[in-house]
């Protein structure tokens, strides 16, 4: 077993072994992501109990998520099923970030909050950029944890209540996360708390004004179902991010084919079809599955 997953009883947690060493000099975090009964006998302080704060009790939505993300990693082992993502989902959304990427200054600490089996995480790891994955299903972080190196940093925490300190990480990182909560500003908000002024974001939905998402909703309202995927807005979600202190959003429109339509990704992902829904006014939103916002923070 690695040596940052400990047991106590039937109960497995994550420790990451840089967040409890303070890992670098100078570098604050708010409170470890274990509970106080979750700690380790010599860590039981009265100062660590008090010092620690709940994430918000999950709704029905969120806990039925939760148990999701549970199944997903407890029954696959690609980095897609993982997450829950369809290969071609996963494929082309990172194909889409890495082609937006660009260099950080060094020395620069990021977090990916949701990291999954540390897709993400693991690339901008190789581009030099020190980054710590973040989830709050352990399963998910073993599976992340089998991919990776002993020394590299995961860490258990809620994407409303992170176990940083504020203002004290220069990028954030949280992709798969927003369709799986009720409510996008508890999140922004708490990434906005530990984002330095002037930190970077990146943040995804999913598209509620596509094609996609149109006729799914059709399709379970003809069923009498509820949509089992909360999808957002990019003006309302741009309008969360004002709200939050965030400046500087660019979106970017991610068109994605369905599993059974993997053959046409190309054709979306050529340069005329980029053109075309960068140009041609609401085409982006109708063809796009996802989006992706960019921001920075405000300086105070």
């Amino acid at each position: 077993m690695p040596n940052d997953v400990h047991r106590t009883g039937d109960r497995t947690f994550f420790l990451c072994a840089e967040v409890s060493r303070r890992h670098r000099a100078g570098w604050r975090t708010r409170a470890s992501p274990l509970t106080w009964s979750d700690a380790p006998v010599e860590d039981r302080t009265p100062e660590r109990d008090s010092d620690h704060k709940q994430p918000a009790a999950r709704t029905l939505f969120e806990q039925q998520w939760h148990e999701r993300f549970v199944e997903f990693a407890s029954s696959a082992d690609d980095d897609a099923g993982i997450a829950g993502w369809s290969p071609n989902g996963l494929d082309t959304r990172f194909r889409f970030f890495r082609r937006l990427w660009a260099p950080v200054p060094c020395g620069a600490t990021y977090i990916d909050v949701g990291c999954g089996a540390a897709t993400y995480t693991r690339w901008i790891s190789a581009q030099g950029v020190y980054i710590i994955g973040v989830d709050y299903s352990h399963p998910t972080l073993l599976k992340a944890r089998a991919r990776t190196p002993p020394e590299f940093p995961l860490c258990a925490g809620d994407a409303t209540k992170l176990p940083f300190a504020t203002e004290s990480v220069d990028g954030v990182l949280c992709f798969g996360v927003l369709q799986a909560v009720s409510d996008s500003a508890s999140v922004v908000g708490e990434l906005a708390r530990v984002l330095k002024p002037g930190g970077d974001l990146w943040i995804d939905a999913l598209n509620g004004s596509g094609v996609a998402a149109r006729v799914e909703r059709a399709r379970l309202r003809l069923r009498g179902k509820d949509m089992h995927l909360r999808y957002e807005s990019r003006v309302r979600l741009g309008r969360v991010l004002c709200n939050a202190g965030f400046v500087d959003i660019v979106p970017h429109w991610l068109p994605i084919a369905p599993s059974r339509l993997r053959s046409l990704q190309p054709m979306l992902e050529t340069n005329g079809a980029r053109y075309a829904m960068k140009f041609i006014p609401g085409l982006g939103p109708l063809l796009s599955h996802a989006f992706i916002l960019r921001a920075r923070r405000r300086q105070t």
